[in-house]
């Protein structure tokens, strides 16, 4: 390494130390057959969830969702492409946080009926109609799901960003 190479790696390492990070969070949309959806019921927090969580420093979203259910589910799944990117801005003591939903597509009867938890962070796992969801998510949870689902049967990707307003409301 030249005393240039090595000036400017400074240079750009002083930079990233200073510049913001972000909280990743990767969560997973997956059915059964009868096109139900899987939800989970976390132990630290109100209401259900898709399955997923938090990635740890510097793991790629996907490799965090698919952690993810392995550790919660004991699901070992490839995750599909990615649906959904939503910012959601600082609320309550968070900071501000990326969220991606991908696709975990359908499971099969046999595969659906062995899911089991497998981590004290989840109280219960069960597939729901749209009509059972609605009520057990939080509306920006529900905003998540309806755009996912859109974007698996539409072929695209979304992205939202959810207004600063409304992040306070809810609690995480």
């Amino acid at each position: 390494m030249t005393e240039d190479d090595a000036a400017r790696f400074a240079y750009l390492a002083e930079g990233n130390a200073k510049q913001a990070r972000k909280r990743v969070a990767a969560d997973v949309l997956i059915t059964d057959r009868a096109g139900r959806v899987l939800l989970v019921d976390p132990t630290y927090k109100e209401g259900w969830d898709l399955p997923g969580g938090m990635a740890e420093a510097n793991e790629p979203p996907r490799a965090a969702a698919e952690r993810e259910l392995r550790e919660e589910l004991g699901l070992a799944l490839t995750v599909g492409r990615l649906l959904l990117v939503e910012w959601l801005p600082p609320h309550g003591p968070w900071d501000d946080q990326l969220m991606f939903v991908f696709d975990g597509g359908v499971l099969d009867d046999a595969m659906a009926a062995n899911l089991r938890l497998t981590d004290e962070e989840l109280a219960g796992l069960r597939f729901v109609t749209l009509t059972e969801a609605k009520p057990l998510l939080k509306p920006r949870l529900w905003s998540q799901l309806d755009k996912s689902l859109a974007a698996r049967t539409s072929g695209d990707v979304a992205y939202a960003e959810l207004a600063p307003d409304t992040a306070g409301k809810q609690k995480d």
